[in-house]
């Protein structure tokens, strides 16, 4: 069983040492890709689209735990777009 990729408001940390920010992480990918050849035959792709993705295993890179990852929600999730200062640029009001 896999884990999610986390969305937008969300980051993995490893309950077993507390890393927030270093994990090898073993996906595979389905894709379609514009592949775009030149004279000589090189080709490189220009354009890729993800069909599918499955995560398979997630890695602390620290400690090596592969079974105490989790999914959590970032610092700043909870903050909206709305939450801006009153003052204006100019910084009157």
């Amino acid at each position: 069983m896999g884990i999610a990729m986390p969305g937008d408001n969300e980051r993995w940390r490893c309950t077993g040492c507390g890393n927030l920010t270093r994990f090898d992480v073993t996906r595979t990918v389905r894709s379609q890709d514009f592949v775009h050849l030149d004279l000589s035959g090189e080709g490189r792709v220009e354009e890729r689209t993800v069909l599918s993705e499955t995560i398979e295993q997630v890695k602390c890179r620290w400690c090596g735990a592969t079974d105490r990852i989790e999914t959590i929600a970032r610092p700043d999730a909870d903050r909206s777009v709305s939450d801006t200062s009153a003052e204006s640029p100019t910084g009157r009001a």
